[in-house]
């Protein structure tokens, strides 16, 4: 909130304010005579002059004149003010745009600016009458009696001064409420989306809880903008009704000290007509406009603040992962999702991820991808938070094919190759032989041929999101439910591909299948979990035997499954021993290997 109030100030720092503060002091005259012109015509009034009370509301009139000339020139001087504003604003939108490609700035520019601007106009205006009135009551007071004003003034102050003090909360409480309906909103979108799994499963009670906190701090948070808005009136009382009544309370006091019943009316109309009138207008005006202004200026300068410069590239040393005691909830009040979980999956793993549909398995692929931040706990991905990683060395760790596989409409080459621009065709067949794809490749016409992707299937879209993260130099990748859409056998041999690949595999499960072809497991059961092989996991984990009880593969299948499974764990094991015999044979080629004198080639 200081920002934007010193944005605004900084904006009134030009000679457009000066001259609209000069044409402001016309107003002044009306304000401050009115009072004393109602004292002297009610005096003279009563003392039968009737034609000198009519001079001085005459007089009143003359100067109401003066102040709307006064007025006339306000206005005309108030858009050389604003203007400026609004140019400011519009070039911090557009640089912005400009350097992070920002898609919202035309709505900022259309619609958040002329906001600001709109409100900053009728914040200055509210505030400049009101400054006019105060100034002009103050001084017509002190005029006509200052004992009138020693007893009205302070308590009208001390209102303000509590108002002011009250729009520091409300700007919080909106703040918060603002954030209380985006995380309602969140937690009840998720729960619509999930209904038919909630019912399978019989989560309601957990759902009831899920989405009951948002709702309760929804609430407070409603309630502490009614609190908000009963301090606000308590303000006003205090500034506007006190002085009333303290002026009425000592009217006889004042009377026995000489002060005319016409002087008594005087200051009783300064404040009804003047100090009650300005007090009630500005507090709404900063009540509202005010807030809309901080709030909405806010964002526009978040959005327009230079990029923070990128943090140093910390180096991996490898791609094991990492979890300790990592706990993730979507939002503070939200219940986590994981949960203190421990978990260490080796270079060169196979690890599947088993669990009811809803239970964080895809927050869990997020996280070890870096699309996510943990809440608390760490997670390392070669000893190095991904968050703390550039993008682009982040890009060359790990690749995530997630359930809707991305495709573009061009050459299927291009989007065959998104990964690793620079391979050669034979790279290329082998990833997409290796994945199942060479039928797909030939009815699309070749790999020159041009891709639509309303043209493909769900599952086709997946063969060749596949064979891209096949190809991709990425040691680390995350299927997240990728072959969802193919049928059982055409699941085998892609997550087989990926298994001999070599590098670290994590499968996000759509059938229990792939749990046996793993050669390790972890159960999300809730905010537990268990981890193990497939015989382990029979005995300690009764979700796991649910899960399996529902696919009831037949004893011939699953001893295929392990079976092929311990095939695949020897053939990686066998690539990754080829693997390192290579690295040996490159440095020995390209100098001395230390403990061995061997020399490099002349």
């Amino acid at each position: 909130m200081k920002r934007e109030l010193l944005f605004g100030a900084r904006a009134l720092r030009q000679r457009s304010t000066l001259k609209l503060a000069l044409w402001s002091v016309p107003e002044i005259l009306p304000t401050a005579i009115y009072g004393v012109a109602v004292a002297h015509a009610t005096d003279n009034f009563l003392a039968g002059r009737a034609w000198e009370g009519i001079a001085w509301l005459g007089g009143l009139v003359a100067t109401a004149c003066l102040g709307a000339a006064g007025a006339f020139q306000v206005y005309g001087r108030l858009g050389d003010l604003v203007e400026p504003l609004r140019d400011d604003l519009v070039r911090r939108v557009v640089g912005g745009a400009l350097r992070t490609g920002d898609e919202a700035a035309v709505a900022r520019v259309n619609r958040q600016v002329e906001i600001v601007r709109d409100t900053f106009a009728g914040l200055t205006l509210v505030i400049r009458s009101f400054a006019v009135t105060l100034v002009g009551v103050l001084v017509g007071l002190l005029s006509l009696a200052p004992m009138v004003a020693a007893l009205v003034v302070p308590p009208f102050l001390l209102g303000f001064a509590l108002s002011l003090a009250v729009l520091g909360m409300a700007a919080d409480r909106v703040r918060a409420s603002l954030q209380a309906d985006e995380e309602l909103a969140g937690a009840a979108g998720m729960a619509f989306s999930g209904v038919r799994d909630i019912a399978a499963t019989g989560a309601e009670e957990f759902t009831e809880r899920l989405v009951g906190r948002p709702i309760e701090a929804q609430a407070a948070a409603e309630r502490s903008l009614a609190k908000v808005a009963a301090l606000r009136m308590l303000c006003f009382a205090v500034g506007g009704w006190a002085p009333l009544l303290i002026l009425l309370a000592a009217g006889p006091w004042l009377v026995g000290r000489g002060v005319s019943t016409g002087t008594l009316l005087g200051g009783l109309t300064y404040v009804l007509i003047g100090l009650q009138p300005a007090l009630n207008t500005v507090m709404g005006a900063l009540g509202e406009s005010g807030l809309r202004y901080v709030v909405t200026l806010g964002r526009i300068l978040d959005a327009a603040a230079p990029a923070t410069p990128p943090r140093p590239m910390h180096e991996v040393n490898g791609y094991q992962l990492r979890l300790r005691g990592l706990t993730f909830a979507y939002g503070p009040n939200a219940e986590p999702v994981l949960e203190d979980l421990d978990l260490t999956v080796a270079e060169g793993e196979h690890l599947a991820v088993v669990g009811p549909s809803g239970i964080g398995k895809s927050t869990l692929a997020g996280l070890v991808c870096g699309m996510l931040a943990p809440t608390s706990g760490r997670l390392l991905l070669g000893g190095v938070p991904p968050s703390e990683l550039s993008t682009e060395r982040l890009a060359a760790t790990r690749v995530l094919i997630p359930q809707e596989a991305y495709v573009f409409s061009g050459p299927l080459m291009e989007n065959l190759t998104y990964l690793l621009p620079d391979a050669s065709i034979s790279e290329v067949s082998e990833a997409v032989e290796a994945v199942g794809a060479g039928r797909l490749v030939e009815r699309l016409g070749g790999f020159d041929a041009l891709v639509r992707p309303g043209d493909l299937s769900a599952g086709e879209r997946q063969l060749i999101a596949l064979a891209r993260a096949y190809l991709s130099p990425a040691p680390l990748v995350v299927l997240d439910e990728a072959t969802c859409f193919l049928d059982p056998e055409a699941e085998r041999r892609a997550e087989e591909a990926f298994a001999a690949r070599g590098g670290t595999l994590i499968v996000i499960a759509h059938r229990i299948s792939s749990a046996l072809r793993a050669r390790r497991i972890l159960v999300l059961d809730g905010n537990q979990a268990a981890i193990g092989d497939h015989q382990t996991l029979l005995r300690r984990s009764a979700l796991y035997r649910e899960l399996l009880g529902h696919w009831q593969p037949s004893a011939e299948q699953l001893r295929g499954e392990q079976l092929r499974g311990e095939q695949l764990r020897g053939e990686q094991l066998r690539g990754e021993q080829l693997r390192g015999s290579r690295r040996r044979d490159d440095q020995l080629r390209g100098g001395r290997l230390r403990g061995d004198q061997i020399q490099p080639a002349s």
